[in-house]
C-alpha cells in the first residue's frame, strides 16, 4: 500500500538481463538506469548510429542481450521498477534510443513501453526529446486511495464474512514476502510483494475485473511524489505487519477489526 511518500534511496537497481536460457525477471539489485538516458542530453529521438552523440556513447550496454522474444515486457518490467524505485525520477526527460543502448535493444521496444506507461499516466511524450516522468500531487495520491478504499473495503468486508480460515492462511506466505522486503529495505520487491498481496486477497470475490482494475491504481499509487521525504525502512515494516494482522483478524471474523485495519491501510500507509 504504498501510498504518496518519496522514493527509498536504498532501492535496488531496476533492470538486470538475464543469461540466456534464464527465466524471465526484472531482477532487484540490477545496474542504474544511466545519467546519460535523460532526454536533456541528447539531441533528439531518432537514432544516429553513424555519429553517435557524447552520452549514447558513454551508455554502457548489458553483459548479456535481453531475450527478445519478449523484450517488451521486461523493458516495461524494469521501467516499472525503475518509476517504483525513484530512478526515473519525476520531472527527468528519458531518451528511448540511449536507453535502448543501455539495454542492449533498438529503441523500438522502449518506445514501446514507455507508451504505455503514458497510457498509465506515469510519463508524458516530449517530442523529439523523448518522455517525461509525470510529476504527481498529494492531491491526486489522496485521489487513488479514496477511489481504492471504495473499491476494496465493502469487497473485504463481504469476503471476511465468507471465506474460511483455512483460504486465508494461504495467503500468509505472501504477507510475510512483503515483510522480508520491508526488513531490507528494498521498496521495488516491497512494492511488488504488496500488489501480489492485495491482488490475492482480492482474488477471492472471483471478480477479474475488480482484480485488474485495483491492481491498476494500486500501482499507480505506488510512483512516488518529486519532494516528499524519503519512505524509511520502519514506514515499510510497519505497513507489511499490518498485512499479517489483516489476515489474523480475517481468520478470526473479527469484522470491526477488519474493517478498521482496512481503512487505515489505505489512509496511513507507506506505499
Amino acid at each position: 500500500m504504498e501510498q504518496g511518500r518519496a522514493r527509498d534511496a536504498a532501492v535496488p537497481r531496476p533492470y538486470a538481463p538475464e543469461a540466456p536460457g534464464m527465466p524471465e525477471t526484472s531482477a532487484p539489485g540490477a545496474r542504474r538506469v544511466p545519467e546519460q538516458a535523460r532526454g536533456e542530453h541528447t539531441h533528439g529521438e531518432q537514432d544516429r548510429s553513424d555519429c553517435p552523440s557524447r552520452s549514447q556513447t558513454q551508455a554502457q550496454p548489458p553483459s548479456s542481450p535481453i531475450r527478445r522474444h519478449s523484450v517488451r515486457g521486461q523493458i516495461l518490467d524494469a521501467l516499472r521498477t525503475a518509476l517504483v524505485s525513484g530512478e526515473l525520477a519525476p520531472g527527468e526527460v528519458y531518451s528511448a534510443p540511449v536507453l535502448g543502448e543501455r539495454f542492449g535493444v533498438s529503441a523500438t521496444p522502449v518506445r514501446e513501453a514507455m507508451q504505455q506507461l503514458a497510457l498509465e499516466g506515469a510519463v508524458e511524450v516530449v517530442l523529439n526529446r523523448g518522455f517525461r516522468v509525470i510529476e504527481r500531487s498529494a492531491r491526486e495520491l489522496a485521489e487513488l486511495a479514496e477511489v481504492r478504499a471504495l473499491l476494496e473495503v465493502p469487497v473485504m468486508l463481504r469476503l471476511a464474512r465468507t471465506v474460511s480460515a483455512e483460504r486465508w492462511a494461504e495467503l500468509v506466505p505472501l504477507a510475510e514476502a512483503t515483510g522480508a522486503a520491508a526488513a531490507v529495505g528494498d521498496r521495488a520487491a516491497y512494492a511488488e510483494s504488496d500488489r501480489a498481496f492485495h491482488r490475492a486477497l482480492l482474488a477471492l470475490s472471483g471478480n477479474q475485473q475488480l482484480v485488474m482494475v485495483a491492481d491498476d491504481l494500486h500501482r499507480r499509487s505506488q510512483w512516488p511524489l518529486v519532494s516528499a521525504p524519503a519512505v524509511r525502512r520502519a514506514d515499510l515494516v510497519a505497513d507489511a505487519a499490518e498485512h499479517s494482522a489483516l489476515l489474523d483478524a480475517l481468520m478470526a471474523r473479527d469484522l470491526p477489526v477488519v474493517q478498521s485495519l482496512i481503512r487505515e491501510h489505505f489512509t496511513g500507509s507507506a506505499g
